[in-house]
């Protein structure tokens, strides 16, 4: 009780609102926050990734897990793993929030220039999009389920999956209205997700709590609950856990990515660091709920139960109880996916071209892009949700990070000239060649590209790659950041101009002109 009154304290809201206002502010996000503002405590930011961390895609990670064949334990830690291994990455890209109170977009700039830095930006919000299908697709699974049983077998004529679409057509309509009626809640403001929010969460966090009761007592206590054992043998184990630790790095890479957005209302990098480290205990804690509901199933019902939404389809409960736990589920998915997944790739787009662009074109534009990816596809299985969404998309996330921390760190030493953020000019210190860091491209693209055919291989496209592709790809989070730290780090050593020193003598590159 005293977590939840935590997440929901007064001093938490307050912050909570300014991050929400600064992301759908338009060109306002771009200003750096001053530091009579960076009032964000450790507690804060701590209770922010406890409600960010509380979520369906979560359980689903978790559930993925077991689905293909570890025992609880061993998911467990592979999760926890995962997450203590992002932590380094996500703390240091934290650093350049509370010392300049700069976004995300802004600190893109120094390593990929200040037209360059569009690129890695719009990836990024695409990633969002991908995001956004698959709360979305969840949110109208759960819509799906509230529809009236004599609606839907007096419907069956769309209720057959279509070849060409890979669903339904009455899942497709479900699918297409949980977006329109996001857009309609973010058309009405922050001030109506953040009505929802006091609602959302409690029943979220509630629903969790009663299902874990309901496994306990139903499964006949923790013996049996986690007796599901791993179903793997030693080499088929080793296949799967290297992928499966690349699809837990990639579940927040995207956030660790952009976490300057957060850390820039943080008061003192002390805070940051305090309220962030937690983050393999919360994702350990809510993972490990999870996974206890996961194989209690397989003892109750005899097979592994993945989706919370089929879960309780199948409990016997009373139809008031689930619809307010749909409900729940339905209100939590709107008010975390709108802020993290809809907004910020709506102002990417705007940036893009504002004066062809306004916010609510932004908007649709996500809710459009969202649609081609296609997340039945992505959630059909454990291993499609696992190895071609999260470890796809990290292939170009991490390259991103990675040549983020080495310029930051290595290069500047985290010595940012601020006002050359803003400048396009021509004699300005970003903007290289024609406001692109050659570099910077070089080594993303160097870095991703190893990673293409052990991508093509796991969508099924390419047949046969050798066997040091499927390696290198199952191990996509560090090989990108790895190579893309060192090809990135050579070529502007060869390339110095990139380094040279501004004008006002802000910039503190590693090496001098004259070496």
């Amino acid at each position: 009780m005293q977590i939840f009154q935590l997440i929901r304290s007064k001093q938490q809201t307050k912050s909570l609102r300014r991050i929400q206002v600064s992301m759908a502010g338009g060109e306002d996000h771009l200003n750096p926050i001053p530091p009579s503002l960076q009032s964000y405590t450790w507690l804060d930011i701590s209770s922010l990734w406890f409600s960010m961390v509380v979520n369906v895609p979560s359980y689903y990670t978790a559930s993925s897990l077991v689905s293909l064949g570890m025992s609880w334990y061993q998911a467990l830690l592979t999760i926890v793993a995962g997450n203590t291994i992002l932590l380094f990455p996500l703390l240091l890209n934290s650093h350049p929030g509370p010392l300049y109170g700069l976004s995300f977009p802004l600190l893109l700039r120094p390593s990929f220039g200040i037209y360059g830095a569009f690129v890695p930006s719009l990836l990024r919000a695409l990633v969002a999009c991908g995001w956004s299908a698959v709360e979305s697709w969840i949110g109208a699974q759960s819509l799906f389920i509230l529809l009236p049983s004599s609606f839907k077998s007096s419907s069956s004529w769309v209720l057959d999956p279509l070849p060409y679409l890979g669903t339904s057509v009455l899942e497709f309509l479900a699918f297409l209205l949980f977006l329109i009626a996001q857009l309609v809640v973010l058309f009405r403001g922050m001030n109506a997700i953040r009505f929802l929010s006091k609602f959302s969460s409690p029943v979220l966090l509630g629903l969790t709590g009663w299902l874990f009761v309901w496994a306990y007592t139903k499964a006949g206590g923790f013996g049996s609950m986690l007796s599901t054992p791993c179903r793997l043998n030693p080499t088929q184990f080793w296949a799967v856990f290297f992928p499966s630790l690349t699809a837990n790095i990639s579940s927040w890479s995207s956030v660790a990515l952009n976490i300057s957005d957060f850390t820039r209302f943080v008061r003192s990098q002390k805070d940051q660091v305090l309220g962030q480290v937690w983050i393999p205990v919360f994702v350990g804690v809510w993972s490990f709920v999870s996974l206890a509901i996961i194989s209690s199933t397989e003892v109750i019902y005899g097979r592994i139960i993945t989706s919370p939404i089929d879960l309780m389809s199948e409990i016997d409960s009373p139809v008031i109880v689930k619809i307010i736990a749909f409900f729940g589920i339905i209100l939590a998915i709107i008010t975390t996916n709108i802020p993290a997944n809809f907004v910020a790739p709506a102002n990417t787009f705007v940036s893009l071209s504002p004066s062809k662009f306004n916010f609510a074109q932004g908007v649709l534009a996500t809710a459009i892009v969202s649609i081609f990816f296609q997340p039945w596809r992505i959630l059909s299985s454990s291993r499609s949700f696992l190895y071609k969404w999260l470890v796809g998309y990290v292939t170009v996330v991490s390259p991103i990070t990675s040549i983020l921390v080495a310029d930051y760190y290595i290069l500047r030493r985290t010595i940012l000239d601020v006002n050359g953020l803003y400048s396009t000019s021509t004699s300005g210190p970003y903007y290289y060649v024609r406001g692109f860091n050659i570099p910077a491209f070089a080594a993303l693209g160097l870095s991703i590209a190893p990673l293409v055919p052990g991508f093509l291989h796991e969508l099924g496209l390419v047949q046969q790659v050798g066997e040091v592709f499927v390696v290198i790809y199952d191990n996509a989070w560090l090989f990108g950041f790895v190579s893309a730290a060192i090809v990135y780090l050579a070529l502007s050593y060869w390339n110095r101009n990139g380094g040279t020193r501004s004008k006002t003598g802000l910039l503190e590159p590693l090496w001098s002109q004259s070496d």
